[in-house]
């Protein structure tokens, strides 16, 4: 994993600025992706994970091969997986690439605060929380048995 850089998140900024926001680029800038402690985010609404939540696995990195700035980053998954062009693909799920979670740029512009937003298997945006800064305060601790695939199929 790469380490901490205050230049990574910048420089991320000054090449779209409409793609980093100052509580995200905060969370890269202490963390730069990885896996969060709090990994559950409460949801009105149903998801393909779960009756009242969305689990993340990890929080996307700024720079390197697997960057939300690389090749394969946020652009790359949003075209893979079709997922709907509002933002930045931020979070990884443990669907592996059948939900995600992003930066909705929607109603904000580029220069707003986005809200954080749910995609799941119907690629229909649904938001979690009007901001990042509410979504990590949101996050609560997964509780023993969620870390493993919640179908009823097996």
């Amino acid at each position: 994993m790469l380490r901490p850089s205050h230049r990574r998140p910048r420089t991320c900024r000054q090449r779209d600025p409409a793609r980093a926001t100052a509580a995200a680029a905060a969370a890269l800038l202490q963390h730069n992706g990885g896996v969060p402690r709090r990994r559950r985010c409460p949801t009105t609404f149903p998801t393909s994970w779960a009756d009242d939540h969305v689990q993340v696995s990890r929080l996307l990195c700024v720079g390197g091969d697997d960057g939300i700035d690389s090749a394969f980053g946020s652009a790359y998954l949003v075209a893979e997986w079709d997922y709907p062009d509002v933002g930045v693909v931020l979070l990884d799920t443990p669907s592996g690439g059948h939900d995600t979670v992003m930066l909705d740029y929607r109603r904000c512009g580029p220069t707003g605060e986005p809200a954080v937003v749910h995609v799941d298997e119907d690629r229909v945006p649904r938001e979690v929380a009007p901001s990042f800064a509410a979504f990590v305060a949101a996050l609560e601790l997964v509780t023993a048995g969620e870390d493993e695939d919640q179908d009823d199929d097996g």
